[in-house]
């Protein structure tokens, strides 16, 4: 699925009606939808793990914390997480942060803060999406190359000319050209530097 054909969503999660219906308004008025949930349990019953946006997670509810939300969250979604309180301490955003928070806002939330918040994190969200994309198309290219097409590209990597190449593999420099011209069609590249850039961002 195409990112330009998603609008992002803002979930918030919070048991506080006026709350939440406030934070709605306010999304609202610079184009961003929402959906709002009540109770921990329906949200995350609701949630497409697909959806681009962000989550903002009330830290304190009946039934289940926002913290617990949050692991839950860890495991199923990468969308990215804006806890909420009305009473911050120390501890508290110790454990959001490394639970996965990108950031914690304390009631009441200032509305510049707020909004700025929510589109830097949508931002980041968008560009994470893209660059797994990128990625996974690239693995996709890569896996239509041929073994000796990998030791050919492995050693393009690493500096090596075409008569280097025939050479350590015992090919013609004929033959290596070929092999570089099937490089660049396959992997959909038009330069040097676009194939290299390509290989290295998927090494571990």
């Amino acid at each position: 699925m195409s990112l330009h054909n998603l609008s992002p969503l803002i979930y918030l999660v919070d048991d506080d009606d006026a709350i939440r219906d406030g934070l709605a308004l306010l999304l609202k008025t610079v184009g961003l939808a929402s959906s709002g949930f009540a109770d921990p349990q329906a949200f995350l019953a609701g949630l497409d793990p697909r959806a681009i946006g962000c989550v903002v997670l009330d830290i304190r509810m009946p039934g289940m914390s926002g913290l617990d939300v949050l692991g839950r969250l860890a495991a199923d979604t990468d969308l990215p997480v804006v806890m909420l309180t009305g009473h911050a301490n120390v501890d508290l955003c110790r454990r959001a942060f490394k639970g996965g928070a990108i950031e914690f806002l304390q009631k009441p939330v200032d509305d510049d803060l707020f909004i700025d918040t929510v589109q830097q994190a949508v931002r980041q969200h968008i560009a994470s999406r893209e660059r797994q994309a990128a990625g996974d198309e690239a693995r996709l290219r890569l896996a239509r190359l041929s073994g000796r097409e990998h030791d050919v590209l492995l050693r393009i990597a690493e500096g090596l000319t075409n008569k280097q190449i025939a050479r350590e593999l015992e090919l013609s420099p004929r033959t290596v050209e070929t092999y570089r011209a099937n490089l660049f069609a396959k992997l959909e590249v038009d330069t040097l530097a676009q194939l290299i850039r390509q290989y290295l961002a998927l090494l571990p």
